[in-house]
């Protein structure tokens, strides 16, 4: 795919590919996870709740108030 007559054979194709990917950070929380552990928090109103494994936080909405969650070691940065 990458070394044919289209792109003179010489991987050029691979070259601009791994360019794309060059420059880009690791995201929130530099690309890991919180842990099993910890709580989700309302950044509204502080109600905080135990976090459950394998669900994000964000896709909970707060029992007070209805704002969504977020993890609480993101809040304390």
């Amino acid at each position: 795919m990458f070394g044919n007559r289209r792109n003179g054979g010489n991987n050029q194709g691979m070259r601009n590919m791994n360019a794309q990917v060059e420059g880009r950070g690791n995201g929130r929380n530099n690309g890991g996870a919180c842990g099993p552990g910890g709580y989700c928090v309302c950044a509204k109103c502080g109600e905080k709740i135990v976090h459950e494994r394998g669900v994000r936080c964000t896709s909970l909405k707060c029992p007070k108030c209805g704002n969504t969650m977020v993890r609480e070691e993101l809040l304390k940065k």
